[in-house]
């Protein structure tokens, strides 16, 4: 019988998320780490929780899969230990406390994103892109939390496309370096080079140190739209979350300069949340285009076939899409040079 629950499955979808965010605040799951219990009793001295609260938090963050019941206390779940104890190389935590402060709050009024195709969550008449702000602090949240989403997918793609063959890396609009981070570390042979602006290098610099690979990766400031080439001497060039930014033709200008980057046999790289052809989901995708409504100015999510032929129009040959699953793509969209 149809019935209406799922609709109401979508409105209290943000009780959810903020649940979720509330915990990550409270770094509840830091906590939990290596398989300590808390009880609701221990809230109080713990996180500062009467007894209401913290009974109503364990038990939703225990229906939404983040707690297991252990005896009289709560403990971490397999997938929180794994992804948002602070410290674990893959930790989450990030994503979360940027949607929560960053995006959560302009989502609310995505009615008038849909009337003015106007981004919410900076203006454009005062600020050059989404990625320039005079708040340091926002800016750290805010690739933190790229960093956090792109250090697992980087590790889909590597379990998915073989580097091997290939020697040197450029990861344009790289970020702080998730992506040559994890594929370096899986790829011996490869080095890489993170291309970004100069502010976002140093952050990059710093991770890339952290992880004890700066005799492989380098970072190089520029603005791969603005800049008339990208940097040659690379046979992968990635562009990783990047395209969904902006629109068709920025994108087709953009390949056409990896195209010009890349020597023959070189292999370009698109890995993104990918559409359906038919545009009709995956809802991953779907709602990644209406969050590119709202931080973006001309930014969509595409489909697979899109990309491809933009690729073939650049001149890539070979085309091809691998899919896997990861929070910052679903697949990838990988064109040679001939």
């Amino acid at each position: 019988m149809l019935t209406p629950t799922p609709l109401m499955d979508l409105v209290t979808g943000f009780w959810s998320f903020k649940t979720f965010a509330a915990a990550v605040e409270l770094d509840l799951f830091s906590r939990l780490a290596g398989g300590r219990t808390l009880t609701v009793a221990d809230a109080e001295r713990e996180l500062g929780l009467p007894e209401r609260p913290a009974d109503l938090l364990f038990t939703a963050c225990a229906s939404l899969g983040l707690l297991e019941r252990a005896g009289e206390g709560y403990r971490n779940s397999p997938l929180a230990e794994e992804f948002l104890v602070r410290g674990r190389p893959y930790y989450f935590g990030g994503q979360v406390s940027y949607c929560d402060r960053r995006t959560y709050l302009p989502w609310h009024r995505v009615g008038e994103a849909l009337r003015d195709d106007r981004p919410l969550t900076w203006d454009p008449a005062t600020q050059e892109s989404m990625f320039t702000t005079e708040d340091p602090q926002l800016l750290a949240t805010f690739w933190e939390a790229m960093y956090s989403t792109s250090i697992f997918t980087a590790r889909a793609l590597g379990e998915s496309v073989e580097l091997g063959p290939y020697t040197r890396l450029l990861d344009v609009g790289g970020g702080s370096g998730a992506y040559p981070i994890e594929l370096c570390g899986r790829f011996p042979g490869l080095s890489a080079t993170v291309l970004d602006l100069p502010h976002v290098c140093e952050m990059a610099t710093g991770k890339i140190a952290a992880a004890g690979l700066s005799d492989r990766i380098a970072t190089t400031p520029g603005n791969f739209l603005t800049d008339a080439a990208l940097p040659g001497g690379h046979d992968v060039l990635l562009l990783s979350m990047i395209l969904h930014d902006w629109d068709e033709a920025t994108n087709r200008e953009l390949l056409a300069k990896a195209y010009a980057a890349l020597p023959a046999g070189g292999l370009v790289i698109i890995s993104e949340l990918l559409l359906d052809a038919d545009r009709t989901g995956p809802a991953p995708a779907a709602l990644m285009g209406m969050n590119m409504l709202v931080e973006t100015v001309g930014g969509r999510n595409y489909s697979d076939v899109e990309y491809a032929d933009w690729l073939g129009a650049a001149g890539f040959t070979d085309v091809r899409t691998v899919r896997f699953d990861a929070p910052g793509a679903n697949g990838a969209v990988l064109g040679r040079k001939p």
